[in-house]
């Protein structure tokens, strides 16, 4: 079988789920009531003109679903846990692996492959092209048209405003929140905000996703840095400077610059020579020696001053830095 419409896709994607439907007053959850471990999909949709979905699931068993879409639509959205490869005509083999994304199509023809045991977690928005048509171009005819982007290209990067709109919609859902209103709003939002950020220049975050270096990740992958993932490492770096005395985990700071873990650690190495901990950690050193030279403050009250709870530990960090405890330091410095 080869599925015909995005819809299709869907949906053959939901009965191999084993997900049934169970219409809410704003929106559909698929999901299996024998086995809720297998997880959800959530979808709010204005029949013909655009979808959200919300997924959050574990493959039951291996399968494949070729397609061959004949529609025109965009597709954004992110990949917060999972990976799915597929195969797109006249193209390699590809994957989504976590991360923000954006897509335009025209006549797709592949195949996608998932794996038993994988658990995927994401969020996404289709527009399709009759939206355009009768909505957009007509009141808002300098609007973005499909002829702004690569058509059948994967943009690995999506603008920070639009990524945290997906999010802010997403845990809306969770609360039962969401409504159709809103939602359509902040779809019109999302096209407003790439709009702009076409028009703005011809270097903007969808031009720029050039290669900007080769990264390792684990003994042998290698993967290229987007200039958006170097913009992300850059906020990275902003929110620890300013975070050093009590850092978020990898796992929230992926989540604030929508980077994902395994990118985020090795692009912070590559670009700035040291790892994130590094990184923090030379900031509290850095305060701990002003404070050591120019206060008389208890070791003690420094380490809690500089973001340590035990002042072992810090005592420990200290001397592995400078190559002596905190206290041979003042005296040398006094």
């Amino acid at each position: 079988m080869i599925c015909k419409t995005t819809k299709e896709f869907q949906n053959t994607v939901l009965d191999k789920m084993t997900f049934s439907e169970y219409p809410m007053e704003n929106c559909t959850i698929y999901k299996n009531e024998d086995r809720p471990e297998l997880g959800y999909f959530i979808k709010y949709s204005r029949e013909g003109y655009y979808d959200f979905g919300i997924g959050d699931y574990t493959i039951p068993y291996d399968f494949s679903i070729s397609f061959d879409h004949k529609e025109e639509l965009v597709r954004f959205g992110t990949v917060y846990t999972g990976e799915t490869k597929f195969k797109i005509e006249n193209n390699p083999v590809s994957s989504f692996s976590p991360s923000s994304f954006f897509i335009s199509e025209k006549g797709l023809k592949g195949t996608q492959s998932w794996k038993n045991g994988q658990h995927l977690h994401g969020a996404e928005v289709t527009i399709y092209k009759k939206y355009f048509d009768e909505i957009i171009n007509p009141n808002f005819p300098n609007a973005i048209g499909f002829d702004s982007f690569i058509t059948n290209y994967t943009y690995n990067y999506l603008p920070l405003d639009i990524a945290s709109i997906i999010q802010s919609l997403r845990s809306l859902s969770q609360n039962d929140m969401l409504t159709p209103i809103y939602l359509e709003s902040k779809i019109l939002e999302c096209i407003a905000l790439i709009s702009k950020e076409i028009q703005s220049s011809p270097e903007n975050a969808f031009t720029n996703q050039l290669n900007y270096g080769t990264i390792k990740i684990g003994k042998d992958r290698y993967v290229n840095l987007t200039a958006s993932d170097v913009k992300a490492l850059q906020k990275a770096y902003e929110i620890l400077t300013m975070e050093a005395l009590n850092p978020p985990t990898i796992k929230s700071l992926s989540k604030m610059v929508f980077l994902n873990e395994q990118k985020l650690k090795a692009g912070f190495s590559a670009k700035y020579h040291m790892s994130i901990s590094q990184y923090t950690t030379s900031i509290r050193m850095a305060m701990a020696e002003n404070l050591l030279s120019t206060t008389d403050l208890s070791i003690d009250e420094i380490s809690k001053m500089v973001g340590y709870n035990y002042s072992g530990n810090f005592v420990k960090m200290f001397k592995k830095i400078h190559g002596k405890t905190p206290l041979a330091f003042r005296r040398m410095k006094g």
